[in-house]
C-alpha cells in the first residue's frame, strides 16, 4: 500500500467523498426484533421544574409516551416503563438506555429534550519488560518512580473483563490509606467480597444489564455476575497500568524477572463491562458515568466499535465529558492493521494508543530436512519437546494458490486424523485463533504446527503458549516452507525452542496488527496519538483460565503474555497517571501533549521506525506523534493545552446539527463562537494541512498556542523539515518566555508548490537547547472529484 500511488490516490479519493458527505451507515447490533437497547441523550437543561430532583421519572413518561401497545408477547406488553430503562446517566453525559422497538425509537426521537437516539453498540476487546524498555528504572534516582509510592493518590479506572484480587500485582502492602477524594464502591457477587478491595483495588463494579437486555441473563454458574475476572484480560490490562513490583514473574519460565505496572503507586478502579458474549455500550456509558462520579483521575479502556461519526459514537460523547471532568481517556487504536484507514477510537478528546514491539523475544526455529533452518517465534514449554535431532514427517493441506482454504488454515473439523496423526502440520493464519489452529492439530494427532504469516500479516511475528509444539514464522518463510513440504516426496522437520532473548532486533517496530490512519473522520486531526509496547507483554492473569485460554487449556499461571493495541493502551494509561500524580494540576490535554511532543520516530539503531508488516519505514498514520517516552514526557518544556469550549469548537467545524451538538454540551451557556476557521487549527499536538480538491487554493494558515511548563525564562528556536509539495514558514520563529505558565502563539504557513499524490511527513521543533518539542507535519491533497 505505502508504495503504490494508485492505491492511495483511490483511498484520497475515497476520503475525499467521504469528508464532503459525511455519511456512513452503522450497523444495528443482533437483539431481539421487537426491542432492543437503544441510548437516549437528553438535554438536560430542557428538565420540567417539577422533576428537578427525579431525572429516572422524566425519562419513564418519555417512554411511556412512545410505548407501543402491539407487542406480541404478554412480557412485553405488561413492561412497566420504569423496568425498560436500564441505566441512567447523570455525570459524564445526560440520558439514558431503554429497551424500545424501532417505531417507539423513531417516535422518541422527536419528544422535547431528547438530543439523540442510537441503537446498542457491541464493543470488543483488543487483545515485564516493558518499563525496563520505556527507561522507567526504579534504581536510578532520576526516575519516574524515584518518589515514594505513598505520593501517588492517582486512581486509574479500567473498563474491561474484572480483576483477579488475588494476583501478587495488587498486593497493598505499603500504601497509604485510600484517597479522600475517592467516592468509589467495592461491589460483591459470586467469587467477590468486599475484603477483595484494598488499598491498590480501591473500587470495583460490574455493568451487565444492557448485556442481559441482548443476550438474556448471566448462566452464573458459568460465569462470575461479579467484578471478578474470568476472562484475564481485565486482570492483564489493570496491572499493566499499575501491578506493583512482583520478583519471579515468568510464564512457564519465558520472560522471567521483575513484573511491574507503568504506575505502580496509583490505585486501580476495575470496572466490569465485558462478558462471554462481548461489551455492549449501554454498559461501558454506564461506567464511564459512574467512574466519573466516583472520583478517577485516568480511564483506560481497551475496546472499540466501529462508529462512523462522532455524534454517533457514544463512547466519544461519554469520554468528552470525562474529560470535562478533567479525566484523561487512553483507549486503544484497534488491531485492524496493517490496512489503512482501520483506526477506532478516534475523536481528539481521546489518547489512541497503537501498539509497538519491544526489544525482548522468544525464537524458535524450524529445521527442515534440507538443513535450512527458519527463524520463528513460540512460548511452547511442555512436557514433550520434539527432538532437535529427529525429523517429522510434514504436511501442508494447502496448494501453490495465494489464497488459503478451510484445511490450510486448520479450522475445526478439516484436518484428517488419518492424515496428520504424527506429522507437523503447516497451518496458514488467519480467521481463527492463532491458539485454536493448534488445538486443531493436536485432536486430529498431529506432533508440532507451523503457523505460517499470509500476505495480511507480512513479517510479523507474534508469539503464543500453543497447546503442542508450534513455531510461528513470518511470511517468506511460511511460502518457503510449504513450497519444501508440497515439492517434496518425503518432507520432514523439527522444531527448537531457544527461550527468551533480548536485542535480537531492532526495536521498536510498529506492530503489524495495529490500527492505522488517516483518520477517516477528520484528517485534519492525526491518529493514532502514539504508539506504546503491545507485543508479548508480560502481565498478571486469571486463576480460572489457561495462558491459550481455551477451554481445554488446563494449565494455570500467575503471568500471561499477550499482545494487541489492548496491552499498548495501559502502558499510556499508566504513564498518564505518573505524569498526573508530578503534575496534578494539568489538565488532560496537558497530558497528551507531553507525551506526543515527547515521542521518538527512531530505533534503537537510530534508523526511522519500521513497520512490522513489511520492514518498510512505517509513517505517521501508523505511530502518530511517535513511540511513548516517559522520562523526557515528565518534563516536556511546553505544552499544547486544550478545554472543553476548545473542543466543542472543533465539533462546530464537523458539520453537525444543533440537535447533535447539544450531545456533547452540558451546559446552556456552552455553544459556537466560531473560534476555529479550519478544524486544523485546534490546538493539538500534531499539524496536519488538508489541501482541499480545489487547485486554486494554494495557501494554508494554522495556528498554534503553546503553554511553557518549563523553566520561567526560556527562548524557544523553531526548526521545520523540507518538503517537496510546500515551503513552510513560522512566525514568529522564536518564542521568548518570562514566566511558567505564560502563553505564546505562532502561525505555521504552508505554501503550495506542487501538488503530491501522495501524503507528506515531516515533523516542527522548538528547542531551548535542553527541551525538545516536536509535532509530527502531516500534509495531505484531496484529489479532485
Amino acid at each position: 500500500m505505502r508504495g503504490n500511488p494508485i492505491k492511495w490516490l483511490l483511498l484520497l479519493l475515497c476520503l475525499t467523498a467521504f469528508y464532503l458527505t459525511f455519511t456512513i451507515a452503522i450497523s444495528a447490533t443482533t437483539s431481539s426484533p421487537k426491542k432492543k437497547t437503544y441510548i437516549v441523550h437528553m438535554d438536560k437543561t430542557e428538565l420540567p421544574e417539577s422533576l428537578i430532583d427525579d431525572h429516572l421519572q422524566w425519562y419513564s413518561i418519555l417512554v411511556n409516551s412512545v410505548a407501543d401497545d402491539k407487542l406480541e408477547t404478554t412480557d412485553e406488553a405488561t413492561e412497566d416503563e420504569t423496568e425498560r430503562i436500564i441505566y441512567t446517566y447523570q455525570t459524564a453525559l445526560h440520558g439514558f438506555a431503554a429497551r424500545l422497538s424501532e417505531d417507539e425509537a423513531k417516535k422518541l426521537e422527536g419528544k422535547h429534550g431528547v438530543v439523540a437516539v442510537h441503537p446498542e453498540t457491541v464493543y470488543q476487546l483488543h487483545t515485564t519488560r516493558s518499563p525496563e524498555f520505556l527507561g522507567l528504572q526504579p534504581e536510578d534516582s532520576t526516575s519516574v518512580w524515584s518518589e515514594s509510592l505513598s505520593d501517588h493518590d492517582v486512581v486509574v479506572g479500567v473498563l474491561d473483563t474484572g480483576i483477579w484480587p488475588e494476583s501478587q500485582s495488587f498486593n497493598d502492602t505499603g500504601l497509604t490509606p485510600v484517597p479522600a477524594h475517592w467516592k468509589g464502591a467495592c461491589e460483591t457477587g459470586r467469587g467477590f467480597t468486599k475484603s477483595n478491595c484494598n488499598r491498590k483495588i480501591v473500587g470495583a463494579r460490574v455493568f451487565y444489564r444492557g448485556y442481559e437486555a441482548a443476550t438474556g441473563r448471566i448462566n452464573e454458574q458459568d460465569e462470575y455476575k461479579s467484578p471478578r475476572d474470568q476472562d484475564g484480560h481485565g486482570t492483564h490490562t489493570a496491572a499493566t497500568v499499575a501491578g506493583v513490583p512482583v520478583r519471579g514473574a515468568n510464564l512457564l519460565g519465558y520472560a522471567s524477572g521483575t513484573a511491574r505496572g507503568m504506575a505502580p503507586g496509583a490505585r486501580v478502579a476495575a470496572y466490569k463491562v465485558c462478558w462471554a458474549g462481548g461489551c455492549f455500550s449501554s454498559d461501558i456509558l454506564s461506567a464511564v458515568d459512574q467512574a466519573v462520579a466516583d472520583g478517577v483521575n485516568v480511564l483506560s479502556i481497551s475496546l472499540g466499535g466501529g462508529i462512523s461519526s462522532y455524534y454517533r459514537d457514544s463512547l466519544s460523547i461519554a469520554a468528552f465529558g470525562a474529560m470535562e471532568s478533567g479525566v484523561f481517556v487512553s483507549c486503544s487504536a484497534g488491531n485492524g492493521g496493517p490496512d489503512p484507514v482501520s483506526l477506532t477510537n478516534v475523536s481528539p478528546w481521546i489518547t489512541t494508543v497503537g501498539a509497538s514491539t519491544m526489544d525482548r523475544d522468544f525464537p524458535a526455529t524450524v529445521k527442515l530436512g534440507t538443513g535450512k533452518i527458519h527463524s520463528g517465534v513460540s512460548l511452547y514449554r511442555g512436557r514433550m519437546n520434539l527432538s532437535t535431532r529427529k525429523q517429522y514427517p510434514l504436511i501442508y493441506m494447502g496448494s501453490n494458490s495465494s489464497s488459503p482454504d478451510p484445511s490450510s488454515l486448520c479450522l475445526e473439523g478439516t484436518l484428517d486424523r488419518h492424515t496428520v496423526a504424527g506429522k507437523i502440520v503447516i497451518c496458514d493464519r488467519g480467521i481463527s485463533p492463532r491458539v485454536q489452529k493448534g488445538q486443531v492439530v493436536k485432536d486430529a494427532g498431529g506432533v508440532g504446527m507451523i503457523l505460517a504469516n499470509t500476505a495480511a500479516s507480512g513479517e510479523e511475528l507474534v508469539a503464543d503458549c500453543h497447546l503442542l509444539p508450534a513455531v510461528a514464522v513470518g511470511e517468506m518463510a511460511g511460502k518457503t516452507i510449504k513450497s519444501y513440504a508440497l515439492t517434496n516426496s518425503k518432507p520432514t522437520a523439527t522444531l527448537a525452542f531457544l527461550g527468551t532473548k533480548l536485542g535480537v532486533r531492532p526495536s521498536p517496530v510498529v506492530a503489524a496488527f495495529s490500527s492505522r490512519g488517516p483518520n477517516f473522520l477528520t484528517l485534519e486531526i492525526l491518529k493514532p496519538d502514539v504508539v506504546a509496547p503491545g507485543v508479548n507483554i508480560l502481565a498478571a492473569w486469571t486463576g480460572k483460565a489457561g495462558p491459550s485460554s481455551l477451554p481445554t487449556d488446563h494449565r494455570r499461571v500467575r503471568f500471561n503474555i499477550l499482545s494487541g493495541t489492548s496491552m499498548s493502551c495501559p502502558h499510556v494509561s499508566g504513564v498518564a497517571a505518573l505524569l498526573k500524580a508530578r503534575h496534578p494540576e494539568w489538565s488532560p490535554a496537558a497530558i497528551k501533549s507531553a507525551l506526543m511532543t515527547t515521542a521518538y520516530v527512531h530505533d534503537n539503531t537510530h534508523s526511522p521506525l519500521k513497520d512490522d508488516s513489511d520492514d518498510a519505514p512505517s509513517t505517521p498514520f501508523d505511530y502518530g506523534a511517535g513511540h511513548i517516552n516517559p522520562s523526557r514526557a515528565l518534563d516536556p518544556g511546553l505544552v499544547y493545552d486544550l478545554g472543553p469550549q476548545d473542543y466543542f469548537e472543533f465539533l462546530c467545524t464537523q458539520m453537525l446539527t444543533p440537535p447533535q451538538l447539544k450531545a456533547f454540551s452540558k451546559s446552556s451557556n456552552q455553544s459556537c463562537r466560531h473560534v476555529l476557521a479550519n478544524p486544523g487549527d485546534l490546538n493539538y499536538p500534531a499539524i496536519s494541512a488538508v489541501f482541499p480538491e480545489q487547485p486554486s487554493i494554494s495557501v494554508l494558515t494554522l495556528h498554534r498556542t503553546v503553554t511553557n511548563v518549563g523553566p520561567p525564562t526560556s527562548t524557544y528556536i523553531s526548526r521545520v523539515s523540507p518538503f517537496k509539495g510546500v515551503s513552510v514558514t513560522v512566525e514568529p520563529k522564536t518564542l521568548h518566555f518570562t514566566s511558567k505558565h505564560q502563553k505564546l502563539s505562532y502561525k505555521i504557513t504552508f505554501s503550495a508548490k506542487s501538488r503530491q499524490p501522495l501524503p507528506e511527513f515531516g515533523g516542527l521543533v522548538w528547542s531551548d537547547g535542553v527541551h525538545r518539542v516536536r509535532s509530527p507535519i502531516v500534509i495531505t491533497w484531496l484529489a479532485p472529484i
